[in-house]
């Protein structure tokens, strides 16, 4: 007797009042269950060993640290400016790219996701060829404006706005394709502006994606170390971001290592916890 399925493979009973979907257990095969199991080993130990490895009874006087504190407190106010750059620049831009038709958008949005591949050193490189002292953009600011960004706290704010702000782009653009248009057309139609129809209409359609790209964004620059440590430096209290904090730690107090990294550990948990609903939930 052949079992009636639907387009998805799931099979249907229909001697009951017609279709019903009702799912078929099938065992696992063991040439696909046994990759499957290392892989979430692999995933999975280190972070279990890194809870079992850390000093419990020194973590708060580790945590309450001046350098800690100082090196956290930096952490969260430029992820967050740079969080707020990525913004600024990053809707209009992602908007540009889902909305507007033009020659070469699809090199543009390449250019755009590049740094989401490219090695957050070689983007560090790339600030510094580009905003050093000594730079193609940087040279102009230094002789005109008398501003340097390079090893000072804007810079790092700079270095995290370059790694993050493709993940906030991507976001809000792919809101945006999901978007009907024909709420910006209608406002159009009854006079508005292409800016206030984008202020008034699109923006509240796309807040929960732009809410949910600022969340990585951030999450990505709180992170970051490559680009930082190459364009800014790492100077306690100007620019010494957590992750370089770990990693100095990590050389002369590994303890100190494990604890700040536990700091991070929970804010990537708590990121994927307010993100769980868009991104991790099944069907």
């Amino acid at each position: 007797m052949t079992v009636p399925t639907d387009k998805s493979g799931a099979a249907t009973d229909t001697l009951r009042g017609g279709p019903r979907r009702r799912r078929v257990r099938a065992g696992v095969p063991l040439p696909l269950l046994l990759p499957a199991l290392v892989g979430l080993a692999f995933l999975v130990v280190p972070l279990i060993t890194l809870l079992v490895r850390t000093p419990w009874r020194s973590l708060p006087e580790q945590l309450t640290s001046p350098e800690v504190w100082q090196a956290l407190q930096l952490s969260l106010v430029c992820a967050t400016a740079a969080t707020a750059v990525s913004l600024v620049l990053g809707v209009p831009l992602a908007w540009l790219l889902a909305r507007v038709e033009f020659p070469g958008r699809g090199f543009v949005r390449a250019l755009v996701t590049l740094p989401l591949v490219l090695p957050p050193v070689v983007g560090g490189v790339a600030l510094l060829m580009a905003l050093g002292r000594n730079g193609v953009v940087g040279k102009w600011l230094d002789s005109w404006f008398g501003i340097t960004l390079p090893f000072t706290t804007a810079g790092v704010v700079v270095a995290e706005a370059f790694v993050a702000m493709p993940f906030l782009v991507i976001s809000v653009e792919g809101t945006l394709r999901a978007a009907d248009p024909r709420y910006e057309e209608a406002a159009t139609t009854l006079g508005a502006s292409r800016f206030t129809a984008f202020r008034r209409v699109t923006l509240p359609l796309i807040a929960p994606g732009i809410a949910a790209g600022a969340v990585l964004a951030w999450a990505r620059a709180l992170g970051e170390f490559g680009a930082t440590i190459t364009f800014a430096g790492n100077f306690p209290g100007r620019t010494q971001t957590m992750p370089l904090a770990v990693y100095l730690a990590l050389q002369s107090d590994p303890e100190a290592a494990i604890a700040l990294s536990l700091v991070l550990l929970a804010v990537s948990i708590a990121v994927l916890a307010g993100l769980r609903d868009r991104w991790m939930s099944a069907s």
